[in-house]
C-alpha cells in the first residue's frame, strides 16, 4: 500500500505542477532548465571556436540526457495513473505511442544513435508552454488544430493547386530555357526547385531564366505566386475569425465567460470527476467532447486524456 502511495505521489510530481504543490512546481522548473541547457549545448557544439570545451559540453549533455532517461522511465512506471481505464501493460503501451512518449524517446535516442534526429529535442520546448500555462486554459493550440481540421478540404485544394502550378511552371521553363542552360533545366522536373522558390515568393536566385520567353514566363509565374500564397493564408485567417466569432456569440448568449481546455498528457485534471473539478478549482463543466461525441457530463463523469471540455469559473 505504501509503495502504491509513493508511486501515485511520483506521478503527481512529474505531471504538470499545481501551484500549491511545491515539489511538482520545482520538478517542472528543473526539467525546463534541463531542456534549455540541453538545447543550448546542442547549438554550442556546432561552433568551431568552442572546440576546446567539447569534452566538457559532451559531459554536460550526457548529464541532461541521463535526467531525460530517468524522467522517461518514471513516466512509463506511472502510466497506469495517466490512463486509469487501461490495465498496467496497456497503459504503458498507450504512453509509449502517445505524442509526449514519442517526443521523450526522440529526445534520448539521438545521443546514442540516430544523431541526424537531434533536432527533435526542440519539441520538448512544448513543456515550457505547459509550465507557464500558455495553453492550459485558453487552449490556443486546440483552436489552431480545430481550424486546420475544419478547413482541411479547402487547404488541401489550395495545396493541390500549388503542386499543379509548380509542375506546369517547371515544364514551361524547361521548354524556354533548356537549350540556353541545359545544366540547370535538364528535364521537365529539374525546374521544380526554381518554380517552388518563385511561386512561394522565396526568390532564392540560384537558378533563373536568361531567355526572353523564360523571363516573361517568370514574371507571370511570380505574380501567380502572390495569389497562390494568399489563398491558404486567407482560408486559415477566415477560419480563425469564424472560431472566435462563434465562441464570442455563445458566451454572450449564455451570459457566461466560457473557457475551453484540451486535456493533455500533463494536465492536472486527468482522472478527476466534474464534481471534483468544481470543488477543487471552481470550474463548472458544461460540455465534454470525447473522440467524436459531445455531451453534457454527469456529476461523476471522469475527465480523460484527449477530452476537450467547455467550462466556466464560479
Amino acid at each position: 500500500m505504501k509503495k502504491q502511495l509513493n508511486r501515485k505521489r511520483i506521478f503527481d510530481i512529474i505531471q504538470i505542477g499545481q501551484e500549491k504543490d511545491v515539489a511538482s512546481r520545482v520538478f517542472d522548473i528543473f526539467i525546463v532548465v534541463n531542456i534549455l541547457l540541453n538545447i543550448t549545448l546542442m547549438f554550442m557544439q556546432t561552433f568551431d571556436e568552442l572546440s576546446g570545451w567539447k569534452n566538457t559540453m559532451h559531459s554536460l549533455e550526457l548529464l541532461t540526457v541521463v535526467i531525460f532517461v530517468i524522467e522517461y522511465a518514471l513516466r512509463i512506471w506511472t502510466a497506469d495513473y495517466l490512463f486509469p481505464d487501461s490495465g498496467p501493460g496497456r497503459a504503458k503501451l498507450r504512453f509509449l505511442c502517445s505524442f509526449d512518449g514519442i517526443v521523450d524517446l526522440l529526445t534520448i535516442l539521438p545521443f546514442f544513435f540516430l544523431s541526424g534526429f537531434v533536432a527533435f529535442r526542440m519539441l520538448r520546448v512544448v513543456r515550457i508552454f505547459h509550465l507557464f500555462r500558455i495553453n492550459n486554459t485558453t487552449d490556443s493550440f486546440n483552436v489552431i488544430k480545430s481550424v486546420l481540421l475544419e478547413k482541411r478540404n479547402q487547404i488541401l485544394s489550395s495545396v493541390f493547386i500549388i503542386i499543379i502550378l509548380m509542375l506546369a511552371s517547371s515544364l514551361f521553363m524547361y521548354s524556354a530555357e533548356h537549350e540556353a542552360q541545359p545544366e540547370n533545366f535538364r528535364n521537365a522536373f529539374s525546374g521544380i526547385w526554381w518554380s517552388m522558390s518563385t511561386l512561394l515568393t522565396v526568390g532564392y536566385g540560384d537558378i533563373y531564366p536568361i531567355t526572353l520567353a523564360g523571363k516573361i514566363m517568370a514574371i507571370v509565374i511570380a505574380f501567380l505566386g502572390v495569389g497562390v500564397v494568399a489563398i491558404p493564408t486567407g482560408i486559415i485567417s477566415a477560419g480563425f475569425v469564424q472560431q472566435y466569432t462563434s465562441a464570442e456569440k455563445g458566451n454572450r448568449a449564455l451570459g457566461l465567460k466560457l473557457e475551453t481546455a484540451l486535456i493533455g498528457i500533463d494536465s492536472m485534471w486527468i482522472g478527476l470527476s466534474t464534481d471534483e473539478l468544481t470543488e477543487k478549482y471552481g470550474c463548472v463543466v458544461i460540455l465534454v467532447r470525447r473522440k467524436n461525441r459531445t455531451e453534457k457530463p454527469a456529476p461523476d463523469y471522469n475527465v480523460e486524456l484527449g477530452d476537450t471540455i467547455v467550462f466556466y469559473r464560479k
